[in-house]
């Protein structure tokens, strides 16, 4: 609930009924009282003298004063207020829809909870008026004023309107429908009447609707070119509705044809009315009956046709509307002939619907099928064998055809609820298929004679393929996030190791014995380094530095490496695209990826053939010729890898992009190549996909999105080595010239949590002339800082840390010294905390694991500015 307070109460006195009657007594006690004190000044008045009764005059007329203005402050009460009142504000906080009451000033006098959590208010001071709200929105403006300019007539209003968003602020993305009413009311002791505005999220609600009409026309069109007649009429005989399969053969323009304004006696020719009206249902029920008769057309030319015709009655037994399936009779001229040309149209109708379906007896054999059914299962079943009454789970795997069985016999016994059974082809184990058993009410079902059951089958392949699918997915992203965590703790383990060899190298010439081993020790950490990055390209957290790219200038630059890595068995051929579209991607990790796919087709093709690489662009509309289903409709730039080699098995497939799943021999590959492939392109915003067939080759299909150049982003993307707001300052540490003075005398606040990579940037730092002031943590830090008095030139500090990570201690500081340098140093990519600044934060980067030459290098370049 929240209030405004300035108008916190208004005195509206709440009576309760119950105590009227000691209130009347009170009042009549209050006349007789001043009744007595008349008489009695009257009586007295001469000998009392006039200056007495002057003076009680004068103090009753200052008790009434203090009278009237307790009970105008509500300090004295009549009656007691009613517990009522705040029962009615219980059950207004407890509504879904909000409620804001405002006075004819537009003060805002109540606001329910709803409309503050729905209007994003926290705090009283928050709450706006719907139209402060929306009158300056042009989806709703239309709307709100004219409601407004009802209510200051007096008359309610009330209305509906679509805003492209939440009214929410930060709210995610998406339309959203709303119902606004409004109308005035009048309080006991005001004045001015108080208007009331009640608003509510219709969304979930207008969706419904939308998809009911959607089915509904969907309905429509499916009656409308059913290949029989259908007509509706009401009580009176008026038609309602008429299919245009009816209208055809009647002659009658749909476009013109109005609800109610034709009646069944002007399409019935003859006495046929009569047979209409016998047909009588009891009160409460619907009846059936078949009717021969004749139509009218336009013309006046006789239709004989065939009723199907359903009447209903209510309970007192009145007629009630009518509904009737017409079948035409003028195919032939006798009744076999008639029936045949009926079966005939309900045959064509039964074929045309996309479910197959089929009735067996009570064995489980095919007794008849439609088109759907035969084209559905063509590998298993034919004409011949419905003919040789095959039985139907031969269409079934053999480990289902036990539940199969179990649905037919319940079918048997007329049970109404069967459960569907989801099973494979027999001899096709990849295509999936659902049956629903029906029981036939009105068969024999007993002796097999007659149809016990009625079976349909709907192929959901697809449907499995998506949840497959999506199964794959969250198994990628669960891999990806333990590889991402496994890889952030990794860095911190390498940083450790890396600065501890840079300061045991301090202290030891090449000559000496332990040069070399403490060489070998940093080597092979960055070697470890190299498989860390690989791990976070999967998990899609490594640092990328995107920026606009022509494909066809990097492949070309690409061709003489590539020509030297395949070797000369192989055949490279590149394939450029006529003016392709520019794309934003890191030119390093995309040359990676590239690279590694050419290294892939090499090891597939070890008797030489041919490496293919193409691209070309690919508008939103061609997307959907490609069978991905992951695939989302937009303009990509398409880059294709294609060999000629052994090609890859269909299990191999499905876990290729999968971390440390290799088909090579022990040592010889880590299984991080392709999943870092996939990582990287994925992180760039594109989709990577595999097709393959044994013994013909490999192509992998790389869909980068286009890059739309603005004036904004050129502006950018023309000065990448500027500093950017809500970006790194500092890009990646580059080689520095071993001559460049990396010494200083700032004052440096180190935070990390881990004691090993903090107390080697402590000492690091320390050599190169800094004063350093360690924290383990953002809380500890800001403790410092405030102790230090501010006297801090730049922070460094890690990202993620208990208590307070460094964008929390960022925001912090800028508190107190906006103008802050501020370097974070983490094992994720930049753009995994960046987006939680503010947008005008400036900061470096500093990527785990580094050297001591490389904190010193960034630490200096920023002091620098």
């Amino acid at each position: 609930m929240v209030r405004e307070t300035r108008n916190e109460f208004y005195p509206v006195p709440i009576v309760d009924q119950n105590m009227r009657p000691g209130a009347i007594t009170r009042l009549l006690i209050f006349i007789l009282v001043l009744t007595v004190t008349a008489l009695a000044f009257v009586l007295f008045r001469e000998s009392l003298g006039d200056p007495f009764l002057l003076g009680l005059l004068g103090i009753l007329a200052m008790i009434g004063v203090g009278y009237l203005f307790a009970t105008a402050i509500g300090f004295v009460q009549i009656a007691p207020r009613s517990t009522t009142d705040e029962l009615s504000k219980a059950f207004i906080d407890s509504m879904a829809q909000g409620l804001v009451v405002t006075d004819t000033k537009g003060r805002i006098i109540y606001a329910n909870r709803a409309y503050a959590e729905m209007t994003g208010a926290t705090s009283a001071a928050d709450v706006k008026t719907v139209e402060g709200l929306l009158s300056d929105i042009p989806e709703a403006s239309a709307t709100i004023y004219a409601i407004a300019s009802g209510l200051r007539d007096g008359q309610a209003g009330d209305g509906e309107f679509r805003l492209g968003q939440a009214i929410r602020p930060g709210s995610e993305p998406g339309a959203r429908w709303y119902r606004v009413r409004a109308r005035t009311f009048s309080v006991p002791g005001l004045r001015q009447p108080l208007m009331a505005w009640q608003i509510a999220d219709i969304s979930a609600e207008r969706a419904e609707q939308e998809r009911f009409f959607l089915d509904l026309q969907k309905a429509i069109d499916h009656l409308d070119h059913a290949p029989a007649g259908f007509f509706a009429a009401d009580q009176d005989g008026r038609v309602t509705y008429i299919n245009a399969t009816l209208a055809e053969w009647l002659g009658i323009d749909l476009a013109s044809f109005t609800p109610g304004a034709m009646t069944l006696p002007e399409i019935i020719a003859g006495d046929g009315m009569a047979l209409v009206r016998s047909v009588k249902a009891d009160p409460g029920t619907t009846r059936n009956a078949v009717i021969d008769l004749d139509l009218s057309t336009v013309s006046g030319e006789a239709l004989p046709v065939r009723f199907m015709h359903r009447v209903t009655a209510t309970r007192d037994g009145a007629p009630g509307p009518t509904r009737t399936i017409v079948l035409n009779r003028t195919q032939g001229e006798d009744s076999s002939a008639d029936l045949r040309a009926a079966e005939v149209r309900f045959t064509r109708f039964f074929n045309s619907t996309p479910m197959a379906i089929a009735g067996v007896d009570a064995q489980g054999r095919i007794l008849r099928t439609n088109a759907p059914f035969l084209s559905l299962f063509s590998s298993v079943v034919d004409r011949d064998a419905v003919d040789r009454r095959a039985r139907l789970d031969t269409v079934i795997h053999a480990r289902d055809r036990d539940a199969f069985a179990a649905a037919l016999e319940r079918a048997r016994q007329r049970q109404a609820d069967i459960a569907p059974i989801d099973t494979v082809l027999p001899d096709n184990e990849e295509r999936h298929m659902r049956f629903y058993v029906n029981a036939v009410a009105d068969g024999a079902g007993g002796d097999g004679a007659e149809e016990a059951a009625i079976v349909y089958a709907v192929e959901t392949t697809e449907q499995k393929a998506l949840e497959s699918q999506m199964a794959q997915s969250q198994k990628m992203q669960a891999v990806g996030q333990l590889a991402g965590g496994i890889a952030h703790d990794f860095n911190n383990v390498l940083t450790a190791i890396i600065m501890a060899s840079d300061l045991l190298l301090t202290n030891h010439r090449p000559s000496d014995p332990s040069f070399q081993d403490i060489m070998n020790i940093k080597q092979n950490a960055n070697r470890a380094a190299s498989l860390v990055r690989q791990l976070l390209a999967f998990s899609r957290k490594q640092t990328l530095r995107p920026e606009v790219l022509s494909l066809t200038d990097v492949l070309a630059d690409l061709r003489m490496l590539l020509a030297r890595l395949v070797g000369s068995e192989i055949k490279l051929k590149v394939d450029h695209g006529r003016d392709l579209w520019p794309v934003k991607a890191d030119i390093g990790q995309f040359e990676q990826v590239v690279v590694n796919l050419a290294v892939n087709a090499r090891d597939a093709m070890p008797t030489g053939g041919e490496l293919t690489i193409r691209t070309r662009n690919v508008k939103a509309d061609e997307t959907k010729g490609y069978s991905y289903r992951e695939l989302i409709a937009a303009d990509y730039v398409l880059v294709e890898v294609e060999d000629t080699g052994t090609g890859i098995e269909p299990e191999v497939l499905k876990k290729i992009f999968e971390p440390f799943f290799t088909t090579k021999e022990v040592g010889k590959g880590t299984g991080l190549g392709l999943s870092m492939v996939y990582g990287i392109i994925k992180q760039t915003g594109g989709f990577i996909f595999c097709d393959s067939e044994i013994g013909k080759g490999t192509v992998f299909r790389i869909f980068l999105p286009r890059h739309v150049v603005q004036a904004a982003s050129a502006a950018q993307d023309a000065k990448p080595s500027e500093a950017r707001s809500g970006s790194a300052e500092a890009p990646a540490p580059k080689p520095v010239d071993a001559a460049k003075d990396l010494s200083g005398s700032a004052t440096v606040l180190l935070v990390e949590d881990e004691d090993a990579v903090r107390m080697g940037g402590v000492r690091a730092l320390t050599s190169r002339g800094y004063t350093v002031h360690e924290a383990t943590s953002g809380i500890e830090a800001l403790e410092l800082f405030n102790e230090l008095g501010g006297k801090v030139d730049i922070v460094v500090s890690d990202v993620v840390m208990p208590e307070m990570d460094g964008p929390t201690l960022l925001g912090e500081l800028r508190k107190i010294q906006p103008d802050i340098k501020f370097i974070f140093v983490s094992g994720y990519a930049e753009d995994a905390f960046a987006k939680n600044l503010p947008a005008d934060a400036h900061f470096g980067f500093l990527p785990k694991p580094f050297s001591l030459k490389q904190l010193a290098t960034v630490v200096k370049e920023m002091l620098e500015g």
